[in-house]
């Protein structure tokens, strides 16, 4: 599958638009090396809102669930360096959600990335699982324009830690489906997709949202050296 792992970090938020510059240099030079330094972090990606918001959304692919409670990583973040004291205070809207990896199909990473963020209906999440895994998803990587979609499931809540307490508690993830590709255009009509909100909530999803993406940067462990 396209995703290095079966487990994945989904983080959504805004920053206050006087920070956004020391912000992405920031989190390309200290924060997303320190982070791919951790055993278990096999990527991390960094998105920019094309369509919607919030402005950004990270996706770190990591080895297990665990690997997201480890000792290593709690480590880091009651640790925060100077740096991240720094520009952490400066984000908003802050959701974070430990997930397992539902289904991934397709292979490689794409430019552009779809991201729809809901909550399964009670009793619906098994019919909604398998219509996504088995019917719907499995069809779109092979559309012209795409190349991978993806479902993550909230698995564990996380808890709080230092560099949390900088920014303020977390909101957490429900479910989420990215769609990447290569081309905006083919991501730019969700019911094309089979991912209009209607069409989501007939199969027992409720609070959909949608944002359009695009990659602002993206670092993987082996990289590091």
């Amino acid at each position: 599958m396209p995703l290095l792992g079966p487990a994945a970090m989904l983080l959504s938020f805004d920053v206050m638009p006087e920070a956004v510059t020391e912000h992405d240099h920031w989190h390309t030079h200290e924060h997303l090396p320190e982070r791919l330094s951790i055993p278990g972090f096999l990527r991390g990606t960094r998105w920019v809102a094309l369509r919607g918001g919030p402005r950004y959304v990270v996706l770190y692919e990591v080895a297990s669930l665990q690997t997201l409670s480890s000792p290593d990583y709690l480590a880091r973040l009651n640790q925060p360096s100077p740096w991240t004291t720094r520009v952490m205070p400066h984000y908003r809207s802050m959701r974070r959600g430990f997930c397992a990896v539902g289904g991934s199909f397709g292979v490689g990473l794409g430019n552009a990335a779809l991201l729809l963020r809901f909550k399964p209906a009670q009793g619906a999440e098994e019919s909604l699982r398998r219509w996504l895994t088995q019917e719907l998803l499995p069809q779109l990587p092979s559309r012209p324009g795409l190349g991978g979609a993806h479902l993550l499931e909230g698995a564990a809540t996380p808890t709080m830690t230092a560099e949390q307490r900088i920014r303020g508690a977390d909101a957490g993830v429900d479910w989420a489906v990215v769609v990447s590709g290569y081309a905006q255009p083919a991501l730019d009509d969700a019911a094309a997709l089979g991912l209009a909100s209607a069409q989501l909530e007939a199969r027992g999803a409720r609070d959909v949202e949608h944002t359009l993406y695009r990659i602002d940067y993206t670092l993987s462990a082996p990289e590091l050296g």
